[in-house]
């Protein structure tokens, strides 16, 4: 394959995947600080069926300020009515997102793991070039690299469907109608740690997201999530 000339426009992002994009951009932000007004009405965490105040908890999480909850103050219900809104919102869009990828071929065009994407020493290697500002291969720089394929590979068909899956858990509704989901998860508390475990981990999947992005280009990087077009860099350039 012949390298494409930096400055060149391709396209990268198809419609579906821009639309999902910044609908579950809103969705994450409203859901996470939602979920900490949930969390600051009782902060503790616990395995099995069973918490209470009395009860032992395996950690107990801070208060968290009201600047960052939603809304910004202690509301526990209208935190709640937002927090089920918007799970709404990122469930049935995860699910036309993945529904679109699969008619479009996203899945099997962009995410499809390769032998290199498994091997430590190529995962080493992409993990090398991250921290040297080499973000595409000058090859082929509308590739996913392995790293972005596993992140998204574990968001998109793990952490997601898991935070949905749990959430439900969570509902009386939800478990008189499916009384297996407690049983998945082992218990209602159970569930709710693994839901908040889960928050967490895609809260430190935005924070590297967004600092990659800033590191890349930021400018380059929102253009191709508007416009599904994106500019080739230099190779080797640093943002």
């Amino acid at each position: 394959m012949n390298p494409i000339a930096p400055g060149t426009s391709i396209f990268r992002h198809a419609l579906a995947t821009r639309i999902w994009h910044w609908i579950n951009a809103v969705a994450i932000f409203i859901l996470i600080g939602s979920g900490l007004g949930i969390s600051n009405a009782h902060p503790r965490l616990y395995w099995g069926r069973y918490g209470a105040n009395f009860d032992h908890a395996w950690t107990q999480l801070p208060r968290f300020p009201a600047w960052i909850t939603i809304p910004a103050n202690y509301n526990l219900a209208i935190s709640r009515r937002w927090h089920l809104l918007f799970a709404l919102v990122l469930a049935f869009g995860l699910l036309a997102f993945m529904i679109a990828s699969l008619i479009n071929r996203h899945f099997a065009r962009n995410l499809k793991l390769k032998a290199a994407d498994v091997s430590p020493a190529h995962l080493a290697e992409d993990v090398r070039d991250h921290l040297n500002f080499r973000f595409h291969d000058a090859d082929d720089p509308g590739a996913y690299n392995s790293l972005q394929k596993w992140s998204y590979i574990l968001t998109i068909f793990v952490m997601l469907p898991l935070m949905i899956l749990t959430g439900l858990a969570l509902s009386p509704g939800m478990d008189a109608a499916w009384p297996w989901l407690l049983d998945l998860f082992g218990g209602r508390q159970s569930a709710r740690s693994i839901h908040f475990i889960t928050c967490a981990l895609i809260g430190g999947f935005v924070v590297i997201h967004l600092t990659l992005v800033i590191l890349a280009g930021a400018g380059n990087e929102l253009r191709s999530m508007i416009t599904g077009r994106w500019k080739v860099p230099p190779t080797g350039d640093r943002p």
